[in-house]
């Protein structure tokens, strides 16, 4: 007879053996439909707002580069879906208000680094807790149990996708 952890294992795995291949492209459509919803209406949110005087490129520089110091102006654009000159007048706008640090590579000499300043962590800071402020609201108006339902849902899904993710 097997140990309590291999039935264990067995009968997961046949659980899952046993879903309804239709469920996870069901699933999927789902996640697909949602999401890009969501994110138009943080857009939308940022864009109406102005509380932070960042544009939507903008913000999602500092947001990759608060995850991501030190990366290239090249790791940037990709991350953005724009060429590098774009990326680059972009970033520009961000120092010049002294968001964001450009420095030489120190063993690169074509390649710069980007790190967030002080001030521009703090201000992408400021940019978010406005945004979660206004999405927490939206969320008052469900029971906890609806709450308890999404972010359970949320967690499985960041734990799907962060290790497929690029850096």
């Amino acid at each position: 007879m097997g140990s309590p952890k291999s039935t264990r294992q067995k009968s997961s795995e046949s659980i899952v053996q046993d879903l309804d291949p239709t469920l996870s492209k069901q699933c999927a459509a789902k996640v697909m439909e949602t999401i890009p919803l969501v994110m138009r209406f943080i857009r939308a949110d940022m864009r109406d707002r102005k509380a932070t005087e960042l544009s939507v490129p903008q913000f999602r520089t500092l947001a990759f580069l608060d995850r991501n110091p030190g990366a290239s102006l090249a790791e940037l654009s990709e991350h953005l879906g724009v060429t590098c000159a774009t990326a680059s007048a972009n970033t520009e706008r961000l120092v010049q208000r002294n968001f964001v640090h450009r420095c030489d590579h120190p063993s690169e000499r074509r390649r710069v680094s980007l790190k967030l300043t002080t001030e521009g962590k703090d201000h992408l800071d400021a940019a978010r807790d406005l945004t979660r402020s206004y999405i927490a609201d939206l969320l008052d108006s469900l029971s906890e149990e609806q709450i308890a339902k999404i972010d359970d849902s949320l967690a499985i899904l960041y734990q799907v996708f962060e290790s497929k993710s690029t850096p």
